[in-house]
C-alpha cells in the first residue's frame, strides 16, 4: 500500500480535530508557521492540506485574520456505502 501523502496526512488529522469536536466551530486554526513547526513540512504542503479541508467546507479564510473552523451545517460529508 502506497504511503500516505504528508497533505493528506495533515488534513486528515485536522479533519478528526474538528469532526470531534476538540476544535470549536468559529474557532481560530494556528497559523502556517506555527502549523509548519508542529507537522515539520513545507508552506505549500500546509496550503495544499489547507485547500483540501476547505473544499470539503470544513474550515474558512478570513484574509489578514487566519483560518478558523466552519459551522457543522458547512461540512461535507461523504456519502454512505
Amino acid at each position: 500500500m502506497p504511503e500516505q501523502s504528508d497533505y493528506s496526512r495533515i488534513s486528515a488529522e485536522i479533519e478528526k480535530e474538528i469532526r470531534s469536536g476538540r476544535r470549536e466551530p468559529g474557532s481560530k486554526l494556528p497559523s502556517l508557521s506555527e502549523l509548519r513547526e508542529i507537522h515539520g513540512v513545507s508552506d505549500t504542503v500546509l496550503k495544499y492540506a489547507m485547500t483540501w479541508l476547505e473544499a470539503r467546507g470544513l474550515i474558512y479564510r478570513k484574509q489578514g485574520k487566519g483560518i478558523f473552523v466552519a459551522t457543522k451545517d458547512r461540512w461535507w460529508t461523504r456519502p454512505r456505502a
